[in-house]
């Protein structure tokens, strides 16, 4: 028997990416385990989720440390301790150091709301409007040492409706978050991932249904 993939996931708020990941777990469709959720916030309700399904969590707050150096140099010592083979972001809002990226190389992953390379960083969806695109989505990437800037795993895409606001268009990008981030850990744990420079290829993957899509549609 194939031993299963041993997730670390790193939460700073609600955890609905985890939570999405461990109802994939428990559904057979993700042959994985969540070894641990560390969180650098006390009170995040993700922890929550991860203590109802008996998962080992950890709080590591920042502002215990003295330096974002020594704050990784003990999140690598916690996710070294229990296991882990990949590290998943989920709504980690803190910028990893290179000792970490090291310790971990090309496995750490983490899901973006927004089609990058557009619109890295914070509040993208009202950067999204604010811009006036057409389309949004999400962004599951490696993870390296610029922001939101590794090579890409999947994206799905989320058009604009008139009328949208940030959190309008957060919500529905949200859906399609809690699809695509299970898909890619799954594509990691059963080493369909081959990844050449920056472009990412998907062992077997299924090619996109039709040629394009449009918004405004051109259907009359």
């Amino acid at each position: 028997m194939t031993e299963l993939l041993k997730l670390g996931v790193l939460i700073s708020g609600g955890g609905s990416n985890l939570q999405s990941i461990i109802d994939h777990i428990e559904s057979g469709e993700l042959p994985a385990n969540v070894s641990i959720v560390i969180s650098n916030t006390p009170h995040a309700f993700g922890l929550t989720r991860a203590k109802k399904h008996g998962i080992a969590c950890a709080v590591l707050n920042h502002s215990d440390f003295s330096s974002r150096e020594d704050f990784d140099r003990e999140l690598i010592r916690l996710l070294k301790n229990a296991g882990v083979d990949l590290v998943v972001l989920a709504g980690f809002m803190r910028i990893l150091t290179g000792e970490f990226l090291r310790a971990f190389d090309e496995k750490i992953i983490n899901i973006h709301p927004a089609l990058l390379p557009a619109f890295p960083g914070t509040h993208v969806q009202q950067k999204a409007l604010d811009y006036g695109v057409k389309f949004s989505g999400c962004t599951v990437h490696f993870v390296d040492e610029g922001v939101d800037t590794g090579p890409i795993i999947i994206q799905a895409v989320v058009p604009v409706i008139p009328g949208d606001t940030a959190e309008t268009l957060a919500a529905r990008i949200l859906v399609e978050e809690h699809k695509i981030y299970p898909r890619a850990i799954k594509y990691f744990a059963e080493g369909r991932i081959e990844k050449k420079g920056r472009v990412v290829r998907i062992k077997d993957e299924i090619n996109p249904e039709g040629t394009a899509i449009h918004n405004p549609s051109l259907d009359k």
